[in-house]
């Protein structure tokens, strides 16, 4: 501020001499450039070079940044609802011991309670109260606040201005945002993520929750950009939301082919069972699982340890409900049927059936048929089906208030799957089945996910 200060006097001195340059950089922040410009005018014209409304302003945002240094988390969402999200994720992140979500806790003091993840998140953007948070928040774009421009920039992918601002604020590159999240965890466009890595991002930054921007890369499905984060050296055997949380882990999680095929190029972290179901390598799950010499009955017999290690990772994000991984040999097996089927690797699920994994097995939020059918994989539908999975089996999906006692023709049509509804109807699936928690048939369901043609032909049904 002293620097700020200072450079605010002498505009004011230029221009009182009316010197040229002074003039002009007045010209950009006043209606009347040649009007006498005093400190208060001179430091207004510092503040909106800067980008900031007013000088307060300014101040404010440097205070923060000297007192609280390179813990300062910055707000860039302009909704109040996001923060209580995100208190909420911290929340859930510690409850499964997630290492720097709950060194946020201890750090400031509080509870692991929804109470005390608001103080931690108050605290962590440089408020005492959650109260001052709000107010700020409100003001995000009123005070022009960098951080905010600069995620702006980034959401919208543009590489250009996003440049120009790190050229002003280079620390920038290397700020945190909220819970622990820099502009590298939150860009997708390959430009912005580049232009970051240049100015000096770090692109092994791991947020509150152990989660990298390779981690982020897998879970949207970006080849292109785990391309360029490996590039440049990303990490790809480091663990978020728990051990085996890799970002190959979290691509085989939701399905996803093309980033799955450059992360495998990476290495295969961990060598689980999960990521032999996920990736179809049926050699590995020979090796991880025995083949019994009678028809299965006890899975304890021939599941290996090295099958179920590293299973402490269970879900993205906390909006999937709270769950413990267990070693139990059949859940291990169980589990490793709906990884294989959301990734429609027919052969690995013909191999874990034939090793006795339980078809209508709901072990965490999805049968196997269940999350063939949301993810839209219709040569996995098919094969569980003629292995015996039933065509309208109940589960559990997503989080608690998404899915409870739904069918497979729920989640397909809801996810806008046209050829995998066609398929199931054909295989006998009920259309007018309605699901326990919304009480929604699949065409309901399916208006719900906007996907109205797909509604009306199961009305037809």
């Amino acid at each position: 501020m002293e620097r700020l200060h200072r450079e605010a006097k002498k505009l004011a001195s230029a221009h009182a001499r009316g010197e040229a340059e002074a003039v002009a950089r007045a010209a950009e922040h006043r209606n009347d450039a040649r009007k006498p410009l005093k400190l208060a005018g001179a430091q207004a014209v510092v503040a909106g070079e800067h980008g900031f409304s007013t000088w307060q302003r300014l101040r404010a945002y440097v205070e923060r940044e000297e007192i609280w240094g390179e813990g300062l988390e910055h707000a860039f969402q302009v909704d109040v609802e996001y923060y209580e999200g995100r208190a909420d994720g911290l929340l859930a992140s510690a409850g499964d011991r997630t290492p720097g979500a709950l060194a946020r806790f201890e750090g400031e003091g509080q509870e692991l309670t929804p109470a005390g993840a608001r103080a931690v998140v108050a605290r962590r953007h440089g408020f005492e109260t959650w109260s001052a948070l709000k107010r700020h928040v409100v003001a995000l774009d009123e005070d022009g606040d960098p951080f905010r421009r600069a995620y702006l920039a980034v959401e919208s992918g543009a590489d250009g201005t996003l440049r120009q601002l790190l050229e002003r604020f280079p620390e920038l590159a290397r700020a945190n945002g909220t819970n622990g999240n820099a502009l590298i965890n939150m860009a997708t466009d390959p430009g912005c993520v580049r232009t970051l890595l240049e100015a000096g991002a770090d692109v092994a930054h791991a947020n509150a929750h152990g989660w990298t921007p390779l981690h982020q890369a897998a879970y949207g499905d970006n080849a292109e950009l785990a391309e360029l984060l490996l590039s440049f050296d990303a990490p790809a055997d480091v663990s978020g939301r728990g051990a085996g949380g890799t970002p190959l882990i979290v691509a085989l999680f939701w399905g996803h082919h093309a980033v799955t095929e450059v992360l495998l190029r990476a290495g295969r972290w961990p060598d689980n069972l999960r990521v032999a179901a996920g990736t179809g390598d049926v050699a590995r799950i020979a090796e991880l699982v025995h083949l019994p010499d009678v028809a299965p009955s006890d899975a304890s017999a021939s599941v290996t340890e090295a099958a179920g290690a590293l299973r402490s990772f269970y879900r993205p994000h906390g909006g999937f409900p709270a769950w413990a991984p267990s070693d139990d040999p059949q859940e291990i097996l169980d589990e490793a049927l709906a990884w294989a089927a959301r990734s429609d690797r027919v052969e690995a699920i013909r191999a874990l059936a034939e090793r006795g994994a339980q078809l209508d097995a709901d072990v965490y939020r999805g049968t196997a048929l269940t999350w063939a059918a949301a993810t839209g994989r219709t040569a996995a539908i098919s094969e569980l089906v003629s292995l015996g999975a039933a065509v309208d089996g109940r589960s559990t999906f997503g989080g608690p208030t998404h899915g409870e006692g739904v069918t497979p023709l729920h989640l397909a049509a809801q996810s806008g799957h046209t050829e995998a509804v066609k398929l199931l109807l054909s295989l006998g699936a009920d259309p007018s089945l309605r699901d326990a928690l919304h009480n929604g048939d699949a065409a309901g369901w399916a208006e719900v996910g906007d996907h109205p043609t797909l509604a009306a032909l199961l009305r037809d049904r």
